[in-house]
């Protein structure tokens, strides 16, 4: 009897071919990249790629009229984002903001920890999102898919945790 695949079987594929002298087919399982391995792939880099970008523009790196530029525009940006925070911790919000988008953004493109830091950049998303819809209004935060990015963070997490794990239809033993 033969097993069909799962979803939850991304790196193997099953191709059905006629086992020698047999009246039936079997299943033959090849490994082949899937489009699980490669959605965690680029939802990684995309991520890392845009906590990174954001960090860049806040020290001039990209240059033009490109981002905020300075990291004094992005403490007033802070200021905006969370205008029901005390005025005292806007700078401590806008240097943590950085920090934990440079080592989020960092390990992502690295692949470290991926299911703890897929979690924390969901939860970073979240919070800024949040406090962009208090202080913007619920069009700010979608606009710029800040939730949207959120829940891909969080799919990503859960992608990472099922991938540690064999597929339901892997042989056992």
């Amino acid at each position: 009897m033969t097993r069909e695949p799962s979803i939850a079987a991304p790196a193997i594929a099953t191709e059905r071919i006629p086992e020698a002298g047999s009246a039936g087919p079997v299943a033959q399982r090849t490994p082949v990249p899937s489009l699980e391995r490669l959605g965690v792939l680029y939802a990684r880099f995309a991520l890392g790629a845009a906590f990174l970008s954001a960090v860049a523009s806040r020290f001039g790196v990209w240059t033009g009229n490109l981002g905020l530029g300075r990291f004094d525009n992005f403490v007033r940006y802070t200021a905006e984002v969370n205008a029901f925070m005390p005025a005292s911790a806007i700078p401590f919000l806008a240097w943590a903001a950085t920090a934990a988008e440079l080592l989020l953004g960092a390990a992502l493109v690295l692949g470290l920890w991926p299911r703890r830091v897929a979690l924390g950049s969901a939860l970073l998303l979240a919070m800024f999102g949040t406090a962009m819809a208090i202080s913007q209004g619920l069009k700010s935060p979608l606009d710029y898919s800040v939730f949207s990015a959120s829940a891909g963070a969080l799919l990503l997490a859960s992608a990472s945790r099922a991938a540690g794990k064999p597929p339901s239809n892997a042989p056992r033993g």
